[in-house]
């Protein structure tokens, strides 16, 4: 456990802080958490819940990550992926399901981390994520429409095909102003940069626009509109749980703690490039988990490392957790002592900041980039895309990751197909000269049951026209169960036809898997060779013998 749950935090105060960085990191925590704030109001409402879940989530979850992490500069909170996640957990499941899920989620993540699967969720391919995350992108973009507009639309429906029909059947009634509120949003929050970086464009635009509607009582919608007071204190809450209905939670608790996983680690990656540090990744998902356990209790919602955040945190000179805990701490101090005002925040503003939210997680570069490429990437990413914009994410991560594993299964049986040769083939005649009575064919890549059928008709179908056949197998780094039991059959049928069968190149640990499935034994260890040259005199040598007979013992 000690090695598996080391927090960077403990580990650099042992070695003792500068006073000039925590000097920095301080300072850059309180950029981050100004940049924070917007944010996780934004993704609240996004996500269905009232605006101070977004803050409570941002400093008690933030902290946490901070101070249990596995990564220097990691910032966390309520990112923009969960968005479409709660919503729906909320419209289904109501708030106390959220709190199950968020916790089974926590507990999830956990388990991840005692088991050592940080280094596992790297693998997931690069065409899954830009699908499922532009596929969110999408989803939160169109979720923004009713407020960016100021449409007097009661009940926005989950679907996004009735969605934008609803959309569509109502923009004659659009509200200009609140047009024009949402335009000026994504100007500022995209063009304010180019004054200064210190103090984010979004942050900009909630300040200046928030207090024009005030000064001048501009008609759009508030946050108070919608949801009233915003509370600026704490409270621990319980939630109501039937131990009987736990299962119906597992799904949307395992889809939090993929997506959290991958998108904690994924910031972790791209900070450790910017700093030149190395996280911890299974510590890091435990302390994912412990922030996603405790937060619900407070009020908060899922939370998980968040990439934009990390990367301001970097830029601004942050490089060790205190960084991430100041974040919290102001989010904390804004929440208690201004947090009031913030139910004056017009939603078209916040329409605004969430569609450059949604631009920037699109990855529209990727997923072009992606088009041009292999037809198996094309396949993952599309589906995932589709899957996520029109049916569930949850959905669309389960079928994205088995498709994934056919498709790689598919193309490493294609591969291993692909080098496959007789003995007419001219590489083999670069080795040496065989005789027309020896029949060889090389095997490159795993032997596993993807593959293992298209493999045994093709060594039955060479073997039959030899006396003799040498199989290659220096390619194949591992045999599986299928991969036994099929050549184990394929070989009975050649040695029952008097055929004799060498073995060449077989590494160790295949070496291994033949012995326990009785492969070694029929073929008889004598015919099982390091180097293709030996087998090549050995079968020469053996053309004039008798041939091995197998008995029927030997291929049960």
């Amino acid at each position: 456990m000690a090695n598996l749950f080391k927090p960077k935090f403990f580990s650099l105060l042992k070695k003792g802080f500068t006073k000039k960085q925590v000097s920095q990191d301080m300072l850059s925590g309180v950029v981050v958490g100004i940049v924070a704030l917007p944010l996780a109001i934004a993704f609240a409402v996004a996500s269905g819940v009232s605006p101070e879940k977004g803050l409570i989530t941002a400093v008690i979850a933030g902290f946490l990550i901070s101070l249990l992490g596995g990564s220097r500069v990691q910032i966390g909170g309520p990112t923009g992926a969960f968005i479409v996640i709660i919503y729906a957990i909320v419209e289904q499941y109501g708030i106390n399901g959220l709190m199950i899920s968020t916790v089974m989620a926590g507990i999830i993540l956990i388990a991840f981390g005692l088991l050592r699967l940080g280094n596992l969720l790297k693998f997931f391919p690069h065409p899954l994520i830009v699908g499922f995350t532009s596929g969110i992108a999408l989803v939160i973009f169109s979720t923004q429409i009713k407020d960016a507009f100021g449409l007097p639309i009661e009940k926005v429906p989950s679907e996004f095909t009735e969605k934008w029909s609803l959309y569509f059947s109502h923009l004659s009634e659009f509200n200009p102003t609140a047009l024009i509120i949402t335009l000026v949003t994504i100007f500022i929050t995209i063009y304010f940069k180019k004054i200064t970086q210190k103090i984010p464009g979004s942050f900009v635009a909630i300040v200046l626009i928030t207090l024009a509607v005030q000064l001048f009582d501009i008609p759009v919608s508030t946050i108070e509109t919608f949801f009233g007071e915003i509370p600026n204190k704490f409270s621990l809450e319980w939630p109501a749980i039937e131990w009987s209905e736990l299962s119906l939670y597992l799904a949307p608790a395992l889809t939090i703690a993929l997506l959290g996983g991958i998108e904690s680690l994924l910031s972790a990656v791209v900070s450790d490039g910017m700093i030149g540090g190395n996280h911890r990744s299974n510590t890091e998902l435990i302390a994912q988990g412990i922030a996603n356990m405790v937060t619900p209790f407070f009020g908060g919602i899922p939370a998980t490392g968040a990439i934009a955040r990390t990367a301001t945190n970097v830029k601004n000179g942050g490089r060790t957790p205190i960084s991430g805990m100041m974040h919290a701490v102001t989010l904390l101090v804004i929440m208690l002592f201004v947090g009031k005002w913030a139910k004056l925040i017009p939603m078209s503003v916040l329409a605004g900041i969430l569609i450059v939210v949604a631009y920037n997680m699109s990855e529209w570069r990727s997923f072009l980039t992606i088009l041009k490429g292999s037809v198996f990437d094309i396949i993952v990413l599309l589906t995932t895309f589709l899957l996520t914009v029109l049916v569930d994410l949850t959905i669309a991560i389960e079928i994205g990751v088995v498709l994934s594993a056919l498709l790689f299964m598919k193309r490493m049986a294609d591969s291993g197909t692909k080098g496959l040769f007789s003995v007419d083939s001219d590489v083999i005649n670069e080795y040496t000269e065989i005789p027309k009575e020896i029949g060889v064919y090389e095997i490159s890549g795993p032997f596993f049951f993807g593959s293992a059928k298209h493999y045994g008709e093709l060594i039955r179908e060479t073997g039959f026209k030899s006396k003799i056949l040498i199989i290659r197998m220096r390619h194949v780094p591992f045999i599986d169960a299928t991969g036994v039991h099929n050549f184990r059959g394929t070989l009975c049928l050649l040695l029952g036809a008097h055929i004799k069968i060498y073995l060449s190149g077989v590494n160790p640990e295949v070496r291994k898997e033949l012995v326990k499935g009785n492969i070694a034994q029929m073929v008889g260890p004598e015919h099982i060779f390091d180097s293709f040259d030996d087998a090549v005199k050995a079968a020469k040598a053996n053309l004039v013998e008798e041939p091995h007979v197998t008995s029927h013992r030997e291929c049960e």
